[in-house]
Formats: C-alpha cells, structure tokens, sequence
C-alpha cells in the first residue's frame, strides 16, 4: 500500500472509551471546535473488542488520505489492538493516547474483561504520545509509564487531573490540543522520506 504524503491534509479520529464521550468531554468539544469525527461505535455499554475493531477498520477504509487516531481511555486500547491486526497502519500519521486504562486491574468491570485478552506486545508502527494523570483511578503513572514503553510511545504526565475526562474540567483542553500539533508534526517528520 501506498504511504500518503507527509504534508497531505491529515484528518482526525476521535476514539471514545467505555461509554462514549459525554457532552462535555473534551472529544465532543474538540468535534465542534475543529471538526475532528467521532468513531461512533454501536453499543458503547457492551465494547466487543472484535467489533469496535471493525468499526475503526471500516471508518479507516471509507476515507481518504491520512489520518491521526486521538482516543481516551479504551479508546486507546482499540488503537493499539486495531494497529495488531490493520493493513492500513501506513495511513496513521500519529496518535493521541489519553488516560489509558490499566486492564490488569483487579477491580476492572466484567464489560471490560474481554479486553484483557493478549494481545502482540509490539511498538505501534506511527508516532505515538501517551497523556497520563497523576491520580488517574484508572492507570497508575506508573502502568501509564509501562503501557507506553509497550506501544513505543513518548509519555507525558499532566500532574493531578483525574481521568482527564469530562469530570477533570478540561473545557476544550487547548494543552491537549498542542500536544496533538507536536505529534503530529513528529509523526509528518518520521513519514517524510526528503527528512531521512
């Protein structure tokens, strides 16, 4: 397959967790602010693993040019799962990967269980940041740590901002935003053969 071309306008991927994305989550601001789209999966209560895969796949495949994935929470999880199993991993210019949830939690809710599954402990293949929390009840900065070192990702922890959801009081997040534009122009660099 053909790689897109670095400067080529790159189109954003907004990749919910468990639950979607409420109204006033950053994703949803970031919809309407910048015009990114949401992968909008079919039951958000019950994430088949398999299932929400596909989705990404189909939303991948039906457009054109380049694309970043930004997911939250497991949305960051099928980023990584979907990169184990997709033909199209050329087309991702970067990710965004913020809050991830540590799945070998003992407490981890039965709906999520499945993800749990193994899967190829590999470094995704496109330039990738993870954005962790300080007091995340969900990921401890160190599993943060050791989930990008995984994904052979840069890891930035953002100090004290829970799950750095809605209830976090992000508003439309414009450090989040700027953390993108650098993954961004990091991963247009690693993609560019006249940078090599």
């Amino acid at each position: 397959m053909t790689q897109p071309h670095p400067l080529a306008p790159v189109r954003i991927l907004l990749l919910p967790g468990w639950l979607g994305s409420s109204p006033g989550h950053w994703q949803r601001r970031w919809e309407h602010l910048y015009g990114d789209e949401p992968v909008e999966q079919a039951d958000w209560h019950t994430p088949r693993r398999d299932d929400w895969i596909a989705r990404l796949e189909d939303v991948i495949l039906s457009r054109p040019g380049p694309v970043a994935l930004v997911g939250h929470s497991l949305g960051c999880h099928l980023a990584a799962a979907w990169a184990a199993s997709s033909m199209q991993t050329p087309r991702v210019t970067c990710a965004l990967l913020v809050a991830p949830p540590d799945l070998s939690q003992a407490n981890l809710p039965p709906a999520l269980l499945p993800w749990q599954r193994p899967l190829p402990i590999r470094a995704l293949p496109f330039t990738t940041t993870v954005v962790a929390s300080a007091d995340d009840p969900y990921c401890s900065p160190l599993a943060a740590q050791h989930l990008a070192e995984r994904w052979g990702a840069s890891c930035v922890n953002l100090g004290a901002h829970g799950h750095l959801n809605t209830d976090s009081g992000l508003g439309d997040w414009p450090q989040g935003r700027a953390l993108l534009q650098t993954t961004l122009q990091r991963g247009r660099r690693n993609t560019d053969p006249s940078s090599v």
